[in-house]
């Protein structure tokens, strides 16, 4: 029954996950492509497009996990010892790419600037490349024994995780790239523009190896992408990803500053819609599925107050805090 309650909760840790992605995969694109754009002032510039949202995003990841932990306590108990280091490593990298995103406003001095420049982005890459590696870990299965995970330190490491991580760095560059195209003007804008096709080129690319490396490795994923009674909703995804990658293209030819973020945006979505298709209805591959996972009806029914108490403010706020600060940000603007 897709209603029950663990599909509920299925549903809200995906919202959660797919919002920090979508928002804070966008200041991390900013940082990853901070080296890129030299100049004390246009670094200003960008770091304040996100300034007064950045933190705010992070609630999302905060959500996610903490939604897993409560609803599915089994798969984070299995989980969290799977991927230990790319865990621990991209909590150490949004730590130092936070500090760094406060202290870059406090240095005094050029070096102390240009150091907290690169530390920002330093941390952004660690963050979103271990992102990745976690993400690719899941994909490609996690053995268990009972109740317990059986595999080793090291198992995340592979050649397809690896591939995750950097299509992840390529995917929140292109996002940032559009952020930046939408929130900025003059010089910043052009730079933007001739990096964007650059980031879209890496990140369509990406897609594309990643559905069919997961097709030649998963045999599971193809029963679930080509099943005869789902096949038509199924291939709407790679349909409308080549749609959205098309409608960058032109965004790109024509100059477009208004649309290459919503563009961007939808294209995640979708990609995380088929990252669903595929994982479906298991919430650890190959075996442990979203009922295995849950925690009793109970305590998912309590927890359900608090998110439907939660989720309507945090909403709420997020949309908020972006109205008040929309608009064009230029050398000057800023909080610090």
């Amino acid at each position: 029954m897709i209603f029950d309650l663990p599909h509920i909760w299925a549903g809200i840790i995906a919202f959660a996950i797919l919002a920090y992605v979508a928002l804070d995969g966008m200041d991390l694109g900013i940082g990853l492509i901070f080296p890129f754009l030299p100049g004390r002032d246009r670094r200003d510039v960008m770091m304040n497009t996100v300034a007064p949202v950045w933190d705010g995003n992070e609630t999302w990841l905060v959500l996610g996990g903490g939604g897993l932990f409560a609803a599915f306590p089994l798969a984070y108990a299995i989980i969290a010892p799977a991927v230990y280091p790319p865990l621990i490593a991209m909590l150490l990298g949004l730590i130092f790419r936070g500090v760094a995103f406060e202290f870059r406003f406090k240095a005094e001095t050029d070096p102390g600037k240009i150091w907290w420049s690169y530390a920002f982005a330093i941390g952004s890459f660690t963050a979103a490349f271990c992102q990745g590696l976690i993400v690719g870990a899941l994909v490609q299965g996690i053995e268990i024994d009972g109740r317990n995970y059986a595999g080793g330190l090291f198992d995340w490491l592979t050649p397809f995780t690896i591939f995750c991580g950097f299509a992840v760095v390529s995917a929140y560059s292109l996002l940032g790239c559009a952020w930046l195209i939408l929130k900025t003007e003059g010089s910043i804008q052009f730079d933007m523009f001739r990096l964007f096709p650059v980031t879209l080129a890496l990140t369509m690319a990406s897609l594309a190896i990643l559905s069919i490396w997961m097709l030649i490795d998963h045999p599971g994923v193809i029963d679930r992408w080509f099943a005869s009674d789902a096949i038509y909703f199924t291939l709407l995804v790679p349909i409308l990803a080549g749609a959205a990658g098309a409608a960058l293209v032109w965004c790109w030819r024509e100059q477009n500053e208004n649309l290459p973020y919503p563009l961007a945006l939808s294209l995640f979505v979708i990609s995380f819609i088929g990252l669903a298709i595929s994982l479906y209805p298991n919430l650890i591959p190959p075996s442990l599925t979203i009922y295995d996972a849950a925690a009793p009806d109970e305590s998912l029914s309590f927890l359900l107050w608090g998110a439907a108490l939660l989720i309507p403010i945090i909403l709420a706020y997020t949309i908020y805090s972006y109205w008040v600060f929309r608009g064009k940000v230029r050398v000057g603007d800023g909080y610090h």
